[in-house]
């Protein structure tokens, strides 16, 4: 398993380095349920079956959250490939208006803390325009590949072309925003390779797009049977282009359990509460007046004396 940086850091060391995220849950980033679900499903499929082999590759990573939990599927001798811009300066004048607008908290080294709170090592990293995939990433080394980069158009168009060159047969392709009113962009440069560049659609989330370069129909078989059996995702199949494609729902899907940290912060202790102080006694009531002294008149006095006394003193009162 390869954890190689192939690019420098270009923060400033003087500068703090982000507080590790105490969950996955505060990793920053947007991956549905249902979406962690079905990239669960394709990656568990592919590592039970002995010819589903290759590399991962994430073309757009933000703050990590999706590479967190591809890492996860990596298998001995398989790498895992991050290509990004991060805070590197964009390569034209309307991606750089892109990052600062959807991106501006985007850094390398948030993306390296978040990262190392759950893996021990890094994934390869290539901080450069998605434009050097094709060079940089040995062709028809990568099983699956995430696609979440720019949005821009002619991005979108290089990038799907790219994934044809460095995809294995078989291999899953996934391009978000594919159906998202601010990246109509994406939705022209996928639907366009659907209808005439050879891209085979899988299946659709709210999401997210699957697909492959090559037969959809044996993924889609195995995930319509899968499917069969889920009461919290509900599906339909619809004819796209004269080919087939599965829609996927989410009918309260719980996500799968989230990647671990590597070291979790420690229970907050519980505070120990002193036992309460014992309610000082309280004093005996005061006898009413006159008590005393008929209490020690019916003790020693003869009662024909006792009642006599009674009485005179009721007449002078």
């Amino acid at each position: 398993m390869s954890h190689v940086s192939q690019a420098p850091v270009t923060t400033s060391d003087a500068e703090p380095a982000p507080p590790a995220p105490r969950s996955y849950d505060e990793v920053k980033g947007w991956f549905s349920a249902s979406d962690q679900v079905l990239f669960d499903w394709f990656l568990a499929r592919q590592n039970e079956t002995a010819d589903a082999k290759g590399d991962l590759l994430e073309l757009g990573a933000f703050m990590g959250k999706s590479a967190i939990f591809l890492a996860g599927y990596l298998r001995e001798g398989e790498e895992f490939t991050v290509v990004d811009l991060f805070d590197s300066p964009a390569p034209d004048d309307d991606n750089l208006e892109e990052v600062r607008e959807s991106y501006p908290t985007l850094t390398r080294r948030g993306f390296e803390a978040n990262y190392l709170a759950f893996h021990e090592g890094l994934p390869t990293v290539i901080q450069a325009p998605t434009s050097v995939v094709a060079d940089r990433v040995r062709p028809g080394s990568c099983r699956f590949v995430h696609i979440d980069a720019s949005h821009l158009h002619e991005h979108v168009v290089q990038d799907i072309a790219a994934s044809k060159t460095v995809t294995t047969p078989g291999a899953v392709v996934v391009f978000d925003d594919y159906r998202s009113e601010h990246c109509p962009g994406v939705a022209a440069a996928v639907w366009e390779a659907v209808a005439v560049g050879g891209l085979r659609v899988i299946a659709v989330s709210g999401l997210k797009l699957y697909a492959t370069w090559d037969d959809p129909e044996p993924h889609q078989k195995a995930l319509l049977a899968w499917l069969e059996g889920r009461t919290d995702l509900w599906h339909g199949v619809d004819t796209v282009c004269g080919r087939p494609l599965v829609r996927i729902g989410d009918h309260g899907v719980t996500a799968p359990p989230a990647p671990r940290l590597l070291n979790p912060p420690a229970e907050p202790e519980e505070p120990v509460t002193p036992p309460a102080p014992k309610p000082a006694p309280k004093p005996a009531p005061r006898p009413a007046p006159g008590a005393a002294w008929r209490a020690v008149a019916k003790d020693v006095l003869p009662p024909v004396l006792t009642r006599a006394i009674v009485t005179a003193k009721r007449r002078r009162g």
